[in-house]
């Protein structure tokens, strides 16, 4: 099983989180895509921009934080991390 916790973070609190599971098939990044596409919905959040550094420090730690640099639209919180918890 594949499962992904984000938590969106404002002066050093947790304000939300949540665990995306997934049972499929697919690749690893279309799990991480599908599980960050259910994330936005669900926190009512614009897709984050995946930076070259967001990237590299996504595959070195399996976890990355998107700040206000990763998002076109105002957030209204310091930054959205996402860490993957359990991999197939």
């Amino acid at each position: 099983m594949f499962r992904l916790w984000a938590k969106i973070f404002k002066n050093n609190r947790l304000l939300k989180d949540m665990v995306i599971p997934d049972e499929s098939a697919d690749t690893r990044t279309h799990k991480i895509f599908h599980a960050l596409d259910t994330i936005c919905y669900e926190f009512d959040l614009s897709k984050p921009i995946w930076l070259d550094a967001t990237v590299e420090e996504f595959k070195k730690h399996s976890r990355v934080r998107f700040t206000q640099d990763n998002f076109i639209d105002a957030i209204d919180f310091d930054y959205l991390e996402i860490h993957v918890i359990e991999e197939d």
